[in-house]
């Protein structure tokens, strides 16, 4: 089935300059990037996005992790888009990911692991929304 997931390419992967790679990824795997644009999120972008983590131990370290440099937001679309990126991403520890996955090849660690993807339909559309307008998606 054909559907569209987010993916955000976190800062510290657009430090290491590493987004043309990552996109390519993507593409070389059938996918396709329907919308994209780099932005620095906010503490309040953060909030919406991030809503489920609210009052965890570790959601001020990611909040401070996230609005501290641009991301690339993106909307993939393709055939089974939000399990295959999520399989192309890796296990969130790039030690724990498999071999040629973005998260292997380009992440710090398990906090600082280089992108995200929605996990469901649900969080897709969700997460798209907060993202993007609909005039921004091709």
């Amino acid at each position: 089935m054909k559907e569209e997931t987010l993916v955000l390419i976190k800062p510290d992967a657009v430090g290491k300059s590493v987004i043309g790679k990552i996109i390519a990824i993507y593409e070389e795997n059938g996918l396709s990037v329907r919308a994209a644009k780099m932005m620095r999120m906010t503490r309040e972008l953060a909030a919406k996005h991030y809503e489920e983590h609210i009052g965890r131990p570790y959601y001020e370290e990611l909040v401070e992790f996230m609005t501290g440099g641009p991301i690339i937001a993106m909307i993939i679309s393709g055939e089974d888009a939000i399990k295959r990126v999520r399989e192309i991403n890796g296990k969130t520890n790039p030690k724990e990911a498999a071999e040629g996955t973005i998260r292997k090849l380009f992440a710090q660690d398990g906090s600082k692991n280089a992108v995200h993807a929605s996990d469901s339909p649900e969080s897709a559309k969700r997460e798209r929304n907060i993202f993007f307008a609909e005039a921004e998606i091709f």
